[in-house]
């Protein structure tokens, strides 16, 4: 779904500005999901496994690229 679109973006805007975006934008998404899980009372390990299982659906479903 969205892996078209990121490997379009990644050859616009060339590997290393890419990997730069990348790394902020998994930074930015993990406080989101920590604080979610903060204030569900959601704890460190099952939080784990939720984005594991979260990554491993999205490798499933091809929206990984």
């Amino acid at each position: 779904m969205f892996a078209p679109l990121v490997i379009i973006l990644k050859s616009a805007m060339g590997q290393t500005q890419f990997i730069k975006l990348r790394g902020k934008a998994i930074a930015l998404h993990s406080k989101v999901i920590t604080n979610v899980c903060n204030r569900l009372g959601i704890d460190r390990t099952e939080r784990q496994n939720y984005i594991r299982m979260a990554r491993d659906n999205g490798k499933i479903l091809g929206l990984l690229a």
